[in-house]
């Protein structure tokens, strides 16, 4: 019967050391994402500014040119 238990435990020992790898591992991957989604949301943000700039840009000459038109 000891034996058996002592057989358990170190079974037990060894899937909770696996169990922890695998949480290091993830928690590692998790990092790593979030940082990639904030880089890229900030690329977002960057290209949605220059295209709102360059609709602005665009809008006042049309506008200039209709009133160069009148």
């Amino acid at each position: 019967m000891q034996e058996q238990l002592e057989q358990r435990l170190k079974e037990l020992k060894a899937e909770f050391t696996a169990g922890q790898k695998a949480l290091s591992e993830l928690e590692s991957q998790k990092t790593h994402l979030t940082e990639t989604l904030l880089r890229i949301s900030g690329a977002i943000q960057v290209l949605e500014e220059e295209l709102t700039k360059t609709m602005t840009t665009k809008n006042n000459q049309v506008l200039e040119m209709k009133s160069l038109e009148q």
